[in-house]
């Protein structure tokens, strides 16, 4: 019976590369799904950012051709920045304070790899400030 000592195991995974397995899946999961996620936010970001932006050009020139003020037109801002959340696909919270356009978004981003352990989506906020400008005067970093 010398040629039958390897049948003993037969079928069986031990604690230890199951206990290996599954680190390996975590670790690929957090890398995989990390990125799509800081994907995400960096995209959250770049959508409030354009859409506030968006919003700040609505000026009030009337304001601007008789005392050469700045001045945003609020519910206008407001529903340039919505439209540009709808145009792509996103959508947000504006706000307006004083001629300052502020735009947060919350996505959902789904795992592909990490549901394995029970997180199945990853919530990611972006935020976008802009404010009427007259035209370039110096560069910013």
């Amino acid at each position: 019976m010398k040629s039958d000592w390897w049948r003993d195991d037969s079928g069986s995974v031990s604690a230890f590369v199951l206990g290996v397995t599954m680190g390996i899946l975590a670790l690929a999961g957090l890398t995989l799904d990390g990125g799509l996620a800081l994907a995400a936010k960096v995209k959250a970001n770049g959508q409030a950012e354009a859409a506030a932006r968006a919003g700040a050009q609505a000026i009030d020139l009337a304001a601007y051709r008789t005392s050469n003020q700045l001045k945003l037109l609020p519910t206008q801002a407001v529903a340039n920045a919505q439209n540009h959340l709808a145009s792509n696909g996103a959508s947000g919270t504006v706000s307006i304070s004083g001629n300052t356009v502020t735009v947060t978004i919350t996505a959902s981003q789904h795992t592909q790899l990490l549901g394995l352990f029970g997180v199945s989506s990853f919530t990611v906020h972006g935020t976008g400030h802009a404010h009427p400008q007259r035209g370039v005067l110096t560069i910013e970093p």
